[in-house]
């Protein structure tokens, strides 16, 4: 009987779990395998001379519960592809069950046609993943709630509120604090802030260039934000334009002091310059992307995501609930 070691963890013999990751965040993967006690599953990957992506995994996976993550950062579409080629290996590999874990879901603004002759990117996305042998996703703050009907299968929706909550919750005075949503599609985000920090909620109304990407409108302030400090809350930062202007609103409106808070920080340039260079005090996030040395900035505090990944992932495997990390015993 042979005694070779393998990664993961076997429950009474009868459930193995093994957790992957592709080389686009490598960083978050180990801090998650950490969480959850084990070791990343040692995997060949590399790039042919044309650029194509080849994958193999050095323990068989067989009859195993997988948990394959990769963020996809810059750039996308190779991470993307390599993640897709990673679940086709176990697929092949006789895997029992095939998770996949994104913490940022790329394409996922492109989630309806809000024009004629536009694709619907994020459907797309799911069911690539699907055909490649996907049985279940797992997500942290999707663009839009309705993606997770986009994958003909679980999705796992997890929420980082609970690491931005934490802790920004001490730094607060609720009697003089106002949640702030950057446009009507996070309102209902707002007011679960809002609820559970005993706070005022506003929005801003606002309209978005269709003929210039990453261009926004800023128009009136609907709320309570004058001689408050404002907490901006939002899914994602790109160029990082919309929510500098947000806060430019705020200010304009006689707000005292501006924090904004997001989950995913994709720093596309100019962002990093418009954030450093702007009003807002401070920038929460977390480290569902990588933010490299030279992204990073005096304002800047990123939180871990890692361990919120690593209990959902404990929930799937032991058949638990995942609902019950944000509604309690739910």
């Amino acid at each position: 009987m042979s005694d070779k070691k393998t990664t993961g963890k076997k429950t009474t013999g009868e459930k193995h779990l093994m957790f992957f990751s592709g080389r686009a965040y490598p960083e978050l993967a180990e801090e998650v395998a950490k969480d959850l006690g084990i070791d990343v599953t040692p995997t060949r990957l590399h790039d042919f001379a044309n650029g194509e992506i080849y994958a193999r995994y050095l323990e068989s996976v067989r009859g195993s519960d997988a948990f394959v993550i990769q963020s996809h950062t810059e750039p996308i579409n190779k991470w993307v592809m390599e993640q897709l080629i990673m679940v086709d290996a176990l697929k092949r590999a006789s895997a029992k069950r095939i998770t996949v874990v994104l913490p940022f879901f790329g394409y996922s603004r492109q989630d309806k046609k809000g024009r004629g002759r536009e694709p619907i990117t994020a459907r797309l996305m799911a069911d690539l993943f699907r055909t490649a042998g996907a049985d279940r996703l797992m997500s942290v703050d999707l663009h839009t709630p309705q993606i997770q009907g986009f994958f003909d299968g679980p999705v796992d929706h997890l929420f980082a509120m609970p690491v931005l909550h934490r802790y920004l919750s001490d730094k607060l005075d609720p009697a003089t604090t106002t949640i702030v949503s950057p446009d009507t599609g996070r309102v209902r985000l707002a007011e679960r802030w809002a609820d559970q920090l005993g706070t005022a909620v506003a929005f801003i109304h606002k309209r978005r260039d269709l003929d210039v990407a990453n261009e926004v409108k800023v128009h009136e302030v609907v709320g309570q934000v004058r001689d408050r400090t404002c907490v901006l809350i939002d899914d994602m930062i790109d160029t990082g334009g919309s929510i500098t202007k947000a806060a430019d609103a705020l200010y304009e409106q006689g707000a005292t002091n501006v924090i904004v808070a997001a989950t995913h920080a994709i720093f596309s340039n100019p962002a990093v310059d418009r954030l450093k260079n702007s009003r807002i005090s401070e920038v929460v996030v977390t480290n569902t992307l990588p933010i490299p040395e030279e992204k990073r900035f005096d304002k800047l505090t990123v939180l871990s995501i890692a361990p919120l990944i690593a209990r959902a992932i404990s929930e799937v495997f032991n058949d638990g609930s995942v609902t019950s990390l944000f509604e309690g015993d739910a």
